[in-house]
C-alpha cells in the first residue's frame, strides 16, 4: 500500500485561497496512506520573531499588540474558509496562543533561544490547525496530530538535534496506525525536549521534518510543494535564464544544499538516502509540471548550477610571528568560530595564512575578530559576493566574473567557488 508524505511551505498557505488550493491537492491525491507536514503561514515566523524581539527589549505592550495582530490574521482566514462553521476552529486557534500569552505576562528571564522556540513554534500549530479544519470541512477524513509528541530532541533551542531512535519508535507506535484510517496533518520545523518544552529544528526545518516522518513510516516518497516548477540551476533573484533540473542525485542535492541552495534543506536528504526514498519537488501553482526527482541514481547534473551568497566577509588570519599555520592553530581558530556561532562558507589554507568567507552578521563577526586579534593578525574585506558553481566550465566561470575582482578562488573536480567584489567598489 502506497505511503507518502506531502510537505507544504508557508508560501502555499499564505491566504485563504492558498489553503483552498492545498486542500484541492490533498483531496485529489489518491494516495492510500498520506501524511501532511505543514509550515507556518508565509511571513508568520518573521512576525513571531518580532514578538520575541519586542519581549526581549521589555516592550511588552508592543509584543502583545504584534501577537494580537497575528491572532486576528489567522481568525480572518478561518472565518473566510469556514464561515459560520468556524467558531470551533477559532476557539482552537485561541487555545493554541494561550501559552504564548502567558509567557508575555512574565518578565523575560529565560534564555533568548528558549523563549524563541516557545513563541515561534506556535506558527506551525496555527497553520496546521486551520488546514486540518478546512480539510474536514470539504469532506476529507483527516486527523490533526502535534509533531511535538513524535519529534523528540535535545534542548539545543533554535537548532535542536533529533533523538532519532525515540522519535522513530513513537511515530511507528502511535502515528503510523492512524494512517490506516485518516490523512494525518502535522507540523514541520518543531519538536519537543525531554522536559516537553517546544524546540525548533532550524529555519526551513520543515523539509527535514517531512524526511524524518517519511523515513520512520517507511514511506514510498516525499513531495515538497513549492512556488517554483522544481529545483532550478540558480535562484531567479540573482540569475537570468534559470533552467529546471529534472533529476538530481542525493549526492548532488546534498552538495547544492551544503553550499547554500535554498530549495532543499541541508538535513533533508540523509534520512531519505538511508532508505532509498525518492524526493520530489513540485509546483503547487501548476500540477501539470512533473517537477524534480531526487533519487539514488548517480546522474550528473545536465547543466551547471549556481549558488549566490551576498554580504560576505573575507577573513585572512595569520600568526603574529610569521610562523606556519599548523594543526594547532586551525583547532584554535575553529574553536573561536564555534564559540561565536559563525559558519564558514569557504576556506583556503596556505603556509602563512588561513582565509575564510562568512556571512556578515555584524555583532558576531566583530566579536569573533576581537577574539582572533588576541592571538593572530587579522585582515578582512566586507561587501563581497560568493558564487559556487557545481559542474563548472570556463564559460560558466567567465559568465559570473564579468566586471568582478576575484579575491579568492577554490576549485575541485566538480565545484568552483569564487569570492568577488565589483571592480567599481574597490
Amino acid at each position: 500500500m502506497q505511503k507518502a508524505v506531502y510537505k507544504f511551505g508557508g508560501a502555499s498557505v499564505k491566504d485563504a485561497d492558498g489553503f483552498r488550493n492545498v486542500g484541492s491537492i490533498i483531496k485529489n491525491a489518491n494516495i492510500p496512506q498520506l501524511l501532511i507536514v505543514n509550515s507556518a503561514i508565509a511571513d508568520i515566523t518573521n512576525q513571531l520573531e518580532k514578538v520575541v524581539s519586542a519581549f526581549k527589549n521589555d516592550q511588552i505592550e508592543v509584543a502583545q499588540e504584534l501577537l494580537q495582530k497575528i491572532k486576528i490574521f489567522h481568525f480572518n482566514i478561518a472565518q473566510e474558509l469556514l464561515g459560520e462553521n468556524g467558531s470551533s476552529l477559532i476557539d482552537n486557534l485561541s487555545n493554541a496562543l494561550v501559552e504564548v500569552e502567558w509567557i508575555l505576562e512574565e518578565p523575560f528571564q529565560d534564555s533568548e533561544d528558549y523563549i524563541y522556540d516557545q513563541i515561534v513554534s506556535v506558527g506551525e500549530i496555527l497553520s496546521s490547525t486551520i488546514l486540518a479544519a478546512y480539510l474536514n470541512h470539504i469532506g476529507v477524513n483527516v486527523i490533526w496530530q502535534d509533531a511535538r509528541n513524535y519529534i523528540k530532541t535535545d534542548n539545543n533551542y533554535q537548532n535542536a538535534n533529533v533523538n532519532w531512535s525515540l522519535s522513530c519508535y513513537l511515530i511507528q507506535k502511535d502515528l503510523q496506525p492512524l494512517l490506516d484510517k485518516y490523512i494525518v496533518v502535522t507540523q514541520g520545523f518543531i519538536g519537543s525536549s525531554s522536559e516537553n518544552f517546544s524546540t525548533t529544528l532550524g529555519r526551513e526545518g520543515s523539509d527535514y521534518s517531512a524526511a524524518l516522518f517519511c523515513s520512520a513510516i517507511d514511506g514510498d516518497q516525499v513531495t515538497i510543494w513549492k512556488d517554483v516548477p522544481g529545483v532550478l540551476n540558480a535562484d531567479p533573484k540573482w540569475f537570468d535564464d534559470t533552467k529546471e533540473i529534472p533529476e538530481l542525485s542525493y549526492q548532488d542535492a546534498i552538495e547544492l544544499s551544503y553550499y547554500g541552495a535554498t530549495v532543499i534543506h541541508p538535513k533533508t536528504i540523509k534520512p531519505l538516502q538511508n532508505k532509498g526514498i525518492p524526493l520530489y519537488v513540485r509546483s503547487f501553482k501548476d500540477l501539470t509540471l512533473p517537477g524534480t526527482k531526487v533519487q539514488k541514481d548517480q546522474i550528473p547534473l545536465p547543466i551547471p548550477s549556481f549558488i549566490f551568497k551576498v554580504n560576505q566577509v573575507l577573513l585572512s588570519i595569520s600568526p603574529k610571528d610569521f610562523s606556519f599555520i599548523i594543526e594547532e592553530n586551525l583547532s584554535q581558530i575553529f574553536s573561536l568560530f564555534h564559540k561565536h556561532q559563525v559558519s564558514v562558507n569557504t576556506m583556503l589554507n596556505s603556509a602563512l595564512s588561513f582565509s575564510v568567507s562568512v556571512d556578515d552578521h555584524p555583532t558576531k563577526i566583530n566579536l569573533l575578530i576581537e577574539d582572533l586579534k588576541l592571538l593572530y593578525k587579522v585582515k578582512y574585506n566586507k561587501g563581497l559576493e560568493l558564487v559556487t558553481i557545481r559542474y563548472y566550465d570556463k564559460a560558466t566561470v567567465d559568465r559570473v566574473t564579468v566586471d568582478k575582482n576575484i579575491l579568492l578562488e577554490i576549485k575541485s573536480r566538480y565545484t568552483c567557488q569564487l569570492l568577488m567584489k565589483n571592480n567599481d567598489s574597490l
